[in-house]
């Protein structure tokens, strides 16, 4: 199969390749991302050893599983053995005997599950690369995983021998609105571009969900499909998702349950009482693990203090799943049938947010800000009343009355994108009440921050603004073709 996009992830991959040092290169990232795909194709499958970890907290079961690896891609049978220390030293003796002449490449997959409690795979590992891989110029060691924090803690920070180890590392992300649009280009699937925009607020980009996708189905049949149908592959994602992830999910379930709920975010403060958890370290914990996982991010505000930052729910697959599949509905055809509901279009507009936050560069590329630097962050104001007379904003998706802006883009060049998301079936047509509303908002906005620079008012909709008596109050726009530029 064809690699879709990675342009970037490729280069790298070749240059790590045919470089002329030793290679320790962790590739980490959400599950479902697309990071094994990736891998075994860029290669094509030519490795020294491959060996993937097994959903299976026992030991045995994984030494068992390296084991028949290492007689699949050894010369002859080897014994096996019952300890990581071991297996290790069977491999070291693989890769060294194995044909001179190009980079060795060694690929553990779903690594994290390979080190169950207390069975000392960490410690194998620590040998076989500081011991024999270091000091191999033709080695290119690669590990994967989607439990980001595991690697995170075991890798990345690890205090032991393996500390300061990893030479290269990769983060996979789910693919961009102009990927989606060349995958399904790529499956001779008819889809247009308002279609591939939804599916992103459905599935996020992420390759795994997109591929189950049926040629000759329509967007709203594939969801059906995938999600509420009798034997529908994704039901039951959700589960599977967190559970994998996270030895005891409840806590960082309860969390995105939280931010589903609140279309701006929410402050740590706000986080603790909205999903119930006590403030301390597993708190803080389970916050690192669900941002390492690309489940949540935390985005500072305007103001820059580190208490007004707020945290909101990235994953669009999550906030989809909470919103419908988790009702169980015995429609199989729920989504075909629930289009037009106000529920729906609910969803929408949070979801279209998400999209806007996974596009930033593609926003500033169709402002024609690329080169300038900025800093990306969203406001709200501190009171539900407004000053000087400014009356309250209006409440919506959950939220309580007072100012907010969706997205702000801090502009070197002395301007301020203020960023107002809107999904819409056609262009967005702004009414006279919703112009008040605006100017309102810059008002309260310039007020609040003591803003010294230019503030513009930025519309990102789906088709554009209608031009209206009320349409000056947009000083620039980004329409949802700009979303597909290829950065």
């Amino acid at each position: 199969m064809k690699i879709i996009g990675r342009i970037r992830e490729k280069r790298l991959l070749k240059n790590y390749l045919e470089g002329d040092k030793p290679e320790f290169l962790v590739v980490f990232g959400r599950r479902r991302a697309g990071k094994t795909f990736l891998i075994k194709e860029f290669f094509n499958g030519d490795f020294c050893f491959y060996c993937t970890g097994l959903e299976s907290e026992r030991a045995d079961v994984q030494l068992k599983s390296f084991h028949e690896a290492l007689n699949k891609y050894g010369s002859e049978p080897l014994p096996y053995k019952d300890n990581w220390f071991d297996a290790f030293t069977q491999l070291t003796r693989l890769v060294e005997n194995a044909p001179s002449g190009q980079k060795k490449v060694v690929f553990l997959d779903e690594m994290p599950w390979m080190d169950t409690h207390k069975s000392g795979f960490l410690t194998g590992l620590e040998y076989f690369w500081n011991s024999f891989a270091s000091s191999r110029p033709d080695v290119l060691l690669i590990v994967c995983g989607s439990a980001t924090s595991w690697i995170v803690k075991k890798l990345f920070r690890n205090t032991g021998g393996l500390y300061n180890r990893v030479t290269k590392q990769m983060h996979i992300r789910p693919f961009t609105l102009y990927e989606c649009e060349q995958f399904f280009r790529e499956r001779d699937i008819a889809i247009n571009r308002y279609e591939i925009t939804e599916s992103y607020m459905v599935f996020g980009g992420n390759p795994y969900y997109l591929d189950y996708f049926e040629k000759g189905l329509s967007f709203s049949q594939n969801v059906d499909q995938l999600c509420f149908s009798e034997n529908a592959p994704l039901k039951y994602e959700f589960d599977r998702l967190y559970g994998t992830l996270f030895d005891d999910p409840k806590g960082h379930i309860e969390i995105v349950r939280a931010l589903a709920r609140k279309k701006s975010g929410l402050t740590r403060a706000e986080l603790l009482t909205e999903s119930g958890h006590s403030n301390g370290g597993g708190f803080s914990r389970i916050l690192s693990e669900l941002t390492e996982s690309d489940f949540i991010r935390k985005y500072p505000t305007f103001s820059k203090k580190r208490r007004d930052a707020v945290y909101r729910l990235i994953d669009p697959f999550t906030l989809f799943y909470l919103r419908f599949i988790e009702k169980k509905s015995t429609d199989t055809r729920y989504w075909s049938h629930n289009i037009t509901d106000p529920s729906h279009r609910a969803w929408a507009g949070l979801a279209f947010e998400q999209v806007c936050f996974a596009h930033i560069e593609q926003i500033k590329a169709a402002l024609g800000i690329s080169g300038v630097y900025a800093e990306i962050s969203s406001w709200r104001s501190k009171d539900n009343t407004g000053r000087k007379g400014l009356p309250p904003g209006h409440g919506r998706d959950g939220e309580p009355p007072g100012a907010q802006i969706d997205l702000v883009i801090d502009r070197r060049d002395q301007v301020v994108n203020l960023c107002e998301c809107k999904y819409s079936i056609h262009e967005f047509v702004v009414t006279k009440e919703y112009e008040r509303a605006l100017r309102h908002k810059i008002a309260a906005f310039a007020e609040g921050t003591g803003a010294l620079k230019a503030l513009h008012t930025t519309m990102v909709t789906t088709y554009g603004v209608k031009r209206n008596e009320y349409s000056g109050v947009v000083q620039s726009e980004v329409t949802m073709d700009g979303l597909f530029k290829d950065i």
